[in-house]
């Protein structure tokens, strides 16, 4: 199967100024204008033109690889999956849980919640603009989320969320899940003395040799019909190491 990769260079619902430039020139860049209004409403916007690239790909035998500022941007790809009718398990590698809601975030960032909007928890704003029906939470597994928030915590256990923290043990025969898998992959995931341009590093974490072992164990399975990479931050990366370490982590998850 063919990539079809797609840019989508905004943070939340404003361009990322730094990202158009990730693009290569077969890659499909997502250039919107967006309405005025509510930040969320502007969000739907966008991901529901992401939504549209994911299943035209889809429809035409190709895999998307969607590249996006943020995780919020995984309800575009979860929507153009469900238009194209797939239901894979969503992998979610990432340092954090991204499972608030308005009523237990301590932040009120909006970029820690949507995992937890795209099961059905907190607003639904974006769910109603892309047109995702709630993702089921037996097709959901988290994958290291070391910084949990308490309230984060309890929503995850009421959602009965597959939460595996210690990511060697994927690499076990019969770990990873069965059937078709959507791999989203945050960098931060990645312990930051190796992946120091991220926006909310977490101590701690797996080294980027394992990650990359891990991405070469899904791919091997030969069942990943989606992926989406929340990218490094280029503006904290002058000398480029960042992207360094995250291209080779893809790269086995590419078969490169």
């Amino acid at each position: 199967m063919n990539d079809r990769t797609i840019l989508s260079p905004y943070f939340l619902d404003q361009p990322a100024g730094d990202m158009p430039a990730l693009a290569m020139p077969d890659w499909r860049v997502l250039d919107v204008a967006l309405p005025g209004g509510p930040r969320l409403e502007r969000m739907g916007y966008l991901y529901n033109a992401l939504a549209g690239e994911v299943a035209a790909a889809l429809a035409d035998g190709e895999r998307p690889v969607a590249f996006v500022g943020d995780c919020c941007a995984t309800i575009g790809v979860l929507a153009g999956l469900q238009r194209a009718g797939q239901t894979p398990t969503l992998v979610w590698m990432d340092a954090h849980g991204d499972f608030n809601t308005p009523a237990t975030t301590p932040s009120g960032f909006l970029g820690g919640m949507p995992l937890a909007m795209a099961v059905g928890l907190g607003d639904q704003t974006l769910l109603r603009a892309t047109g995702l029906r709630p993702w089921p939470a037996d097709k959901v597994l988290l994958t290291d989320g070391r910084d949990l928030d308490p309230g984060e915590r309890d929503n995850l256990a009421a959602a009965a969320i597959a939460h595996v923290r210690d990511v060697e043990s994927l690499l076990q025969p019969g770990a990873l899940p069965a059937g078709p898998l959507y791999v989203h992959f945050d960098v931060d995931i990645i312990d930051p003395a190796q992946m120091q341009a991220v926006n909310y590093p977490a101590p701690g974490g797996p080294s980027a040799q394992l990650v990359t072992d891990l991405l070469r164990a899904l791919a091997a399975t030969g069942r990943v019909v989606a992926v989406s990479v929340s990218t490094w931050d280029a503006a904290l990366d002058p000398d480029g190491h960042a992207q360094a370490v995250a291209q080779a982590a893809l790269n086995a998850l590419f078969g490169r």
